[in-house]
């Protein structure tokens, strides 16, 4: 019930749905992009320099992005950076075979993907009714696991029916689409962040917000390592669906966590439940490294993701209220540019690990991300519970221009 009635709530619908849809070709392109150029005969070298520059460049400009919104707003920087992102993957689509508009392609489309994540959580308590921000942010979250499922499935669906090439505009629409949906909120066309200081480190002055996005880079490590190790348990148990079989039952647990966590009121702290949330990441992936039967492991990547979309839910009310006046948005594109980070980390680690070791060590990787998490937060954990309230109030939120 707590869902529906904020769901019910003006904008809150549309903002959601909008912010959704373009985000799915965040979660389309690390397929569409390697994909296509197979398609058009690169080599798996060329592919890999590809995929790899997107995702350096999505790292690189998030937060350079947020910074422009909150100086800016966010329709100013929403709906250019969505004409240029869907100009990259035009010119990949346009392109495949000649490798210079392809790398330029990519990391125009990746450092100007439409910073759609950190904008819509800065609205939150804006639009969300009162006492309903913490249940906001866990449809948020739940909402970005659904981003990871459908993006693959659309690109499946777009292949089958076309092409790779094809899939590739197909994502440049549905960001073009999302961002004329949230931009032309009046919410988001209204929005104006408070008045910041000129400090160059903008929301990374905040040693205690600093504390926590490097604590999210363990749980990005952790996510990182489940994504190889399930690859290789799936090459020798016998999986239905193989690795994204297991993939999605990680995502539906975090889905069902989440639901669970948002639809009611908690007793503790904050920084408590974040506590608690992370020392379930360090057992359930603790028990990943027994690698059991599929049946089982079928139970454990359930568990794993019943504590991991809760954790970021934490975290994402943490960080609105750790935040400097004037750079929540940059703050939160801070964090999905270190979550990010961490998950390049983690499977560069797993590799590593399976290519001279067995996978009882790999999957220990994921254990000791989520262990730096716990060990983070540990030690943060009386700086979070102090943090003042830095959120806009509604009112300032949707202040006319």
């Amino acid at each position: 019930m707590s869902f529906l009635a904020l769901l019910r709530s003006p904008f809150v619908t549309r903002l959601l749905l909008g912010s959704w849809v373009g985000r799915l070709p965040s979660a389309m392109a690390a397929l569409t992009i390697p994909l296509a150029l197979r398609e058009a005969g690169s080599g798996y070298g060329f592919v890999g320099a590809a995929a790899s520059a997107y995702a350096i460049a999505a790292a690189v400009g998030s937060p350079l992005l947020g910074r422009l919104v909150d100086r800016w707003g966010q329709t100013r920087i929403l709906v250019p950076t969505a004409l240029l992102a869907a100009a990259g993957f035009f010119a990949i689509a346009l392109a495949p075979r000649e490798p210079v508009a392809v790398l330029v392609g990519a990391v125009l489309a990746g450092s100007m993907t439409p910073p759609l994540e950190p904008c819509l959580r800065v609205l939150w308590p804006a639009i969300a009714p009162e006492g309903k921000l913490e249940s906001a942010y866990a449809l948020d979250s739940s909402a970005q696991e659904l981003v990871f499922v459908a993006g693959p499935l659309v690109v499946t669906g777009s292949v089958a029916i076309w092409s790779p090439t094809a899939a590739l505009y197909v994502q440049a629409l549905l960001g073009l689409f999302g961002v004329a949906v949230v931009a032309s909120a009046r919410p988001s066309r209204e929005w104006r962040a408070e008045t910041r200081s000129g400090d160059w480190l903008g929301p990374l002055r905040s040693g205690r917000l600093v504390t926590l996005l490097s604590a999210m880079i363990g749980v990005g490590f952790a996510i990182g390592s489940l994504n190889v190790l399930v690859v290789s348990y799936a090459e020798h148990w016998h999986v239905p669906g193989g690795a994204p079989t297991l993939l999605a039952l990680n995502a539906f647990g975090s889905l069902a966590g989440v639901l669970v966590y948002g639809s009611r009121s908690w007793p503790g702290t904050l920084a408590g439940r974040g506590l608690l949330f992370a020392g379930g990441l360090v057992v359930g992936y603790g028990l990943l490294v027994l690698l059991p039967p599929p049946g089982w492991m079928a139970g454990l990547m359930l568990l794993t993701g019943a504590f991991l979309a809760p954790l970021l839910t934490v975290t994402f009310v943490l960080v609105g209220e750790l935040a400097p006046p004037g750079t929540t948005t940059e703050a939160f594109a801070w964090l999905v540019t270190l979550f990010a980070a961490g998950t390049s980390l983690g499977s560069a680690a797993v590799g590593t690990v399976l290519a001279h070791a067995d996978a009882h060590w790999a999957a220990l990787c994921g254990t000791a991300g989520a262990l730096v998490t716990l060990t983070i937060l540990a030690l943060g954990r009386r700086g979070f519970t102090a943090a003042p309230a830095a959120a806009p109030a509604p009112a300032e939120a949707a202040a006319p221009h």
